[in-house]
């Protein structure tokens, strides 16, 4: 049993007929955009560099157009389903050439048929839980970022300690301790050494001074 002809597809379609162009070359863009949904196929005609791939686009979405206010359904639930070029009538025209003879030149037109069609059940679903991802994946990355612009610009204090009278500042974050602070152990208070002598101080700020070179002690004068 033969299959359903090109011409007899159900679908919503839109017919061009009569465009100025050859069917051979409009039929390359349109292999572009077949089983494709209606979305990636209008940003696949915008971005083609052909002439025939704006004269499809304007194909593509009168068929749209159709199908949103004739039949109901929805945009982004159409693809196209089935999109073919037939040739049309050929304007012959002549030009002289040498020695008083002509050649013919064929002005060739084509009939521009593109059919949409809502989508199957499953590829709907499959194609909401991808954009339902990828949303999810954009809201969590803007998240990431503007947590990471907080961090930023919010001001970072260390901070002070107090060991034994003496103020150290601690690092922030994993970093050790700096050279610079004071441990608890390296602090030597009065309790731990005793009771300081007048020999532990500078003889220079006693009443007497102790001359190194013969052992005398001398009274410091007025």
């Amino acid at each position: 049993m033969p299959g359903v002809k090109t011409n007899e597809r159900e679908g919503t379609r839109a017919v061009l007929r009569h465009s100025r162009m050859s069917a051979y070359k409009v039929r390359q863009v349109l292999n572009l955009i077949r089983e494709q949904d209606v979305v990636l196929a209008a940003e696949i005609l915008a971005n083609g560099d052909r002439e025939a791939a704006a004269v499809v686009g304007k194909v593509l979405a009168s068929a749209v157009a159709n199908a949103v206010h004739n039949d109901g359904l929805d945009a982004e639930e159409l693809f196209v389903s089935a999109c073919y070029a037939d040739e049309g009538s050929t304007l012959k025209r002549w030009r002289p050439r040498a020695r008083g003879r002509a050649t013919r030149i064929r002005k060739r037109t084509c009939h521009i048929t593109v059919i949409v069609s809502r989508m199957p059940d499953e590829r709907i679903a499959r194609r909401r839980a991808k954009q339902s991802a990828a949303g999810a994946q954009r809201s969590r990355r803007v998240s990431s970022s503007r947590r990471q612009r907080t961090e930023e610009t919010t001001p970072t204090t260390t901070p002070d300690i107090a060991v034994d009278g003496t103020t150290a500042t601690a690092a922030t974050g994993s970093e050790a301790w700096s050279e610079d602070a004071v441990h608890a152990d390296d602090v030597i208070t009065e309790t731990e050494a005793g009771p300081l002598e007048e020999s532990d101080f500078d003889a220079t700020d006693g009443d007497t001074a102790t001359d190194e070179t013969n052992g005398d002690t001398a009274e410091e004068k007025g």
